[in-house]
């Protein structure tokens, strides 16, 4: 505590809201746990990145190549919260995102957004996530945030292009493609991804 203010000192408070992080990935582990996903891969073994897209190794490990998307999440509840949260400590901007993102990994879990991935995008035998898998996007997501508050917005801009761009070209799918075909599926892009 700052003697004169009575305020917590910076390291204080990054202690305080590193353990409100922390709380709030393992409350959204126990709740897909309660929703009935699996802790890790069926497989049997963790990986540090699954290569495959449509493999039942996807969304099961610790990376694959839907975590730039995650990333890039990051970079975008770090403005949001800049413009929501101005004057707020980092770690409250922090866990303001971490809420958002994990409200949305528990959504994307649910039956009703799997169904609708099998359904209108290309992750036709989409099962969800591990819960190793959806933690991790979630703390892909806190280290785009963190770059994004220390890097300059060109410099994030510019990585955010990059990702899209290289995914895109890879895996034939990316945020924007994700978010789109999952809101407004356009089948001439659905035959484009299928044919990777």
């Amino acid at each position: 505590m700052n003697a004169l203010t009575g305020s917590p000192t910076g390291s204080q408070s990054a202690r305080f809201w590193s353990v409100v992080f922390l709380a709030l990935v393992i409350a959204q582990a126990l709740t897909l746990y309660l929703m009935g996903r699996i802790p890790f891969c069926e497989c049997g073994y963790i990986k540090l990145f699954e290569p495959g897209v449509n493999t039942a190794g996807n969304s099961q490990h610790l990376s694959d190549w839907y975590t730039p998307s995650h990333i890039i999440h990051g970079f975008l509840f770090y403005g949001l919260a800049l413009l929501v949260m101005r004057g707020k400590p980092l770690g409250a901007r922090l866990a303001f995102a971490a809420i958002i993102e994990i409200a949305w990994e528990i959504l994307e879990n649910s039956p009703i957004i799997i169904d609708r991935y099998r359904s209108a995008t290309m992750a036709i035998g989409y099962e969800g996530d591990s819960i190793l898998n959806s933690a991790m996007d979630t703390v892909f997501m806190a280290l785009g945030f963190l770059f994004a508050a220390r890097a300059p917005v060109w410099l994030t801009v510019v990585i955010a292009i990059a990702f899209e761009l290289i995914t895109g070209w890879i895996i034939r799918d990316n945020l924007t493609l994700n978010v789109l075909m999952l809101v407004w599926p356009v089948e001439a892009i659905r035959v484009w991804q299928g044919a990777l």
